[in-house]
């Protein structure tokens, strides 16, 4: 929107915190009634900005979601179109596709990535022999790490390759490994590690290394941070001193360790003189995980999904619609809330729409600025729907009240799953979100009008390569198979 910011303003901050499989029902602003979890820190943030509460990932899982917001981009545009990269993986972001970091380089920001990046590396051999499993041999420690997150925009990294269950378990620092893998350790997954590391470490220590990055940017230059945290995914392991302190286990430990991390940074934001213009957003990548032990944890009385369907993985709203906080104390309304129906594709669009700049072609063909939403006004978006895509590479789509799932059932690991459906249900569902968030009333047979406009706007939207406005755009793939499961006959 021109005129956003005035000749006397400068450029904000921007610090994108994603948590790794935060549940919406898992803040306890959120979720006040069905929630066990005390999360003082993003109950503060949002009383001091703004919640939305219809925001999704573009996938129930990792690897896409962070793709998607990284890129203003659907994931399954690319040849990954189910489930996730492991830790040596190959890259997924292509070496000519504009990130938000490199968008925002572009404009002037200092640029960083903390944490998890799970979206594939070239990481170094000894030899030719490609890497396989999760324990290769021929890893050079010494190497130089190519097409991460320093190629790909970000003038500084730190974190970890992958999930925290996923080896190699080191620290890379920008293009080089922090130390040699030469022992194995088995954090779920056994491959090789560095001998000091611990994964009990490392959420400290991404909130340790995002603290100082904060604290050594000057004034005079704004900054984008994106904080990929490793929790609450597995493994599970709050520090022994967060050990105890919730009342329903030691998942509710992680996340309450998760919000105390999520404090941290932002009292640093505010130490440091930023607070006014920084525009924070903490999020997740998706639901919580089935691996949290969710049955126990809603006989104790918390409901990590709210009163939503599903978790990660799932084509229902509690695998992907997530918590989503917005605070710039300079720009956004105290205790303000928003039901616009937003996606994590946005954040490059509204980057740009307070910037008052164009995103360049060929790039976020999937994004849509929520600015407006920020003022408190509609958002008058070019893109018709929001595509949401499960594990299993299921598709669905959501326009105003309506949501298509081209499947049975869950689409992920919530039972029932596709094979558990008896014969003869439908092959498709509708659901009526403003009646019905809790996706219990199955409308596709008794709305077939309603089920084929929706199915027909998806389809244009991934046929076009993209779902904004502009000149059709080229998927990576040749063909995207929007129903997975059996379509029905025309």
């Amino acid at each position: 929107m021109a005129g956003w910011l005035s000749a006397a303003d400068s450029k904000p901050n921007v610090v994108v915190i994603l948590a790794d499989d935060l549940g919406y029902g898992d803040v306890q602003c959120l979720n006040p009634e069905r929630g066990k979890i005390a999360t003082p820190a993003m109950d503060s943030l949002a009383s001091e900005g703004m919640v939305f509460t219809d925001a999704h990932s573009a996938s129930s899982v990792c690897t896409p979601t962070r793709y998607a917001l990284l890129t203003g981009r659907y994931n399954w545009r690319t040849h990954l179109q189910k489930s996730v990269l492991y830790g040596f993986g190959e890259p997924l972001i292509d070496p000519d596709r504009l990130t938000v970091a490199g968008f925002l380089k572009q404009h002037g920001y200092n640029t960083a990535a903390i944490g998890k990046w799970h979206l594939g590396l070239d990481l170094p051999k000894t030899d030719d022999t490609p890497f396989r499993g999760n324990n290769p041999q021929n890893v050079d420690w010494d190497g130089v790490i190519k097409n991460g997150p320093v190629d790909r925009g970000f003038d500084y990294y730190f974190g970890i390759s992958a999930s925290l269950d996923m080896p190699p378990y080191i620290y890379i620092e920008n293009d080089r490994f922090v130390g040699k893998g030469t022992a194995t350790k088995a954090f779920n997954r056994r491959g090789p590690a560095e001998p000091e590391f611990e994964a009990v470490d490392v959420l400290p220590m991404i909130g340790k290394k995002t603290a100082e990055y904060i604290a050594s940017q000057d004034a005079s230059t704004p900054f984008f941070t994106y904080v990929a945290l490793n929790s609450p995914h597995t493994p599970i392991l709050p520090s022994e001193e967060w050990q105890g302190r919730s009342d329903i286990g030691i998942y509710g430990d992680f996340v309450m360790q998760t919000d105390a991390i999520i404090g941290d940074i932002v009292k640093a934001i505010d130490d440091a003189g930023f607070r006014e213009n920084t525009l924070v957003i903490v999020t997740s990548d998706n639901g919580c995980s089935k691996a949290a032990g969710i049955p126990a944890m809603q006989k104790q009385g918390h409901f990590p999904s709210a009163h939503l369907r599903g978790s990660k993985a799932d084509l229902w709203d509690g695998g992907h619609r997530v918590p989503f906080i917005v605070r710039w104390p300079q720009a956004v309304k105290p205790g303000s809330r928003s039901d616009q129906l937003v996606c994590q594709t946005d954040v490059m669009a509204t980057c740009a729409d307070i910037l008052d700049v164009e995103i360049p072609g060929g790039a976020g063909e999937d994004s849509v600025s929520f600015q407006p939403a920020l003022s408190g006004l509609p958002v008058h978006s070019s893109r018709a729907g929001v595509i949401h895509h499960s594990i299993g590479g299921y598709f669905a789509y959501r326009q105003g009240k309506w949501k298509l799932l081209l499947s049975k059932a869950s689409g992920g690991w919530t039972s029932p799953t596709e094979k558990q459906m008896p014969s003869g249900s439908p092959p498709a569902q509708l659901y009526d979100m403003e009646a019905d968030p809790g996706e219990t009333n199955n409308l596709y047979t008794s709305n077939p009008e309603v089920a084929d406009a929706l199915l027909q706007q998806l389809t244009s939207d991934v046929e076009r390569g993209r779902s904004t406005d502009g000149p059709p755009a080229q998927n990576d793939v040749d063909s995207i198979r929007i129903w997975k499961g059996q379509a029905p006959a025309n």
